[in-house]
């Protein structure tokens, strides 16, 4: 707890007019606009974060409100090495300015930024932290949103078996930071091994599924129309029984958000698959430069 709370970002903002970011942040007419914006599972503090990748999105996208909806600092890592690259500062700035500028943010905690919970129903610079929230899109059904480790009963029945698994996907993160810097000096996108991994496995690909069918129970149970979570790094938009179940995903293997557009159509934006479409379609202009 004393490395977090050592963190500069708990420092207030500058004043307007000067610039924190180590990496120039893109102006506000350049963004593409949707009502509502949901992303997780960020873990800030470890080598696997693909803070790049998130801060590029952040430059290219605006809501009236963003949901953070867990796991967004991983206090587990950062107890045990600190380790916070101006990368993952240029993060929580972004997020930080938005709330300055007016955009609704709402912080959820998670199991790996717990230390935060303590401070539920406080408002830290403009960022609303709470435990849960309920949020109505604009064709009227209301979602609970929550970081969902609270229906993981890997962690409620067995919290060391969650530490071991950490520290396994942990490795698997650091070979995925390896892999992709060897595809990008070979010209190749983004690629995920972990998540490779994980739908190759069959007791994972069951775990989600069972992960997936309580949450969304609960969230009928609670008289809601639908859910959106993080927690178990895999994006995903389907009904179970009725309830509408939507997943943000993460942003170490999937680098995935989730947005309402305007009308309130509900929709998981790859970015990786972003970019890739981006950087087609300015090769033709770049080849006549």
């Amino acid at each position: 707890m004393n490395a977090i709370t050592r963190l500069p970002f708990l420092a207030d903002l500058p004043e307007d007019g000067a610039e924190p970011f180590s990496v120039p942040e893109r102006t506000q007419g350049e963004r593409r606009r949707f009502r509502t914006i949901w992303i997780s599972d960020i873990h800030l503090g470890t080598r696997g974060c693909n803070a790049a990748m998130l801060i590029d999105f952040l430059d290219n996208v605006d809501s009236d409100t963003i949901y953070l909806v867990g796991d967004i600092i991983d206090g587990w890592r950062l107890k045990k090495r600190f380790y916070w690259p101006a990368s993952h500062n240029d993060v929580v700035w972004r997020l930080m300015k938005r709330a300055k500028r007016g955009t609704r943010v709402v912080y959820i905690p998670g199991n790996h930024d717990e230390m935060f919970r303590q401070f539920t129903g406080m408002n830290f610079g403009g960022v609303e932290i709470r435990r849960k929230a309920i949020h109505t899109t604009a064709d009227g059904r209301k979602l609970l949103v929550l970081h969902g480790d609270e229906f993981d009963t890997i962690m409620l029945a067995h919290r060391w078996l969650a530490f071991v698994g950490d520290a396994a996907y942990t490795t698997l993160m650091r070979l995925n930071v390896v892999v992709n810097a060897v595809r990008q000096r070979m010209g190749l996108p983004y690629w995920s091994l972990s998540k490779m991994a994980k739908h190759k496995v069959k007791n994972a690909v069951s775990f989600i599924s069972q992960f997936e069918e309580v949450v969304a129970h609960e969230a009928g149970a609670r008289g809601v129309d639908g859910v959106v979570c993080g927690h178990i790094h895999n994006a995903e938009m389907r009904e179970i029984g009725g309830v509408a179940y939507y997943n943000d995903g993460d942003w170490v293997e999937g680098c995935t958000a989730l947005v309402e557009h305007e009308g309130g159509r509900m929709e998981v934006l790859h970015w990786a698959d972003e970019i890739a479409a981006r950087e087609a379609r300015d090769e033709p202009a770049r080849i006549a430069a």
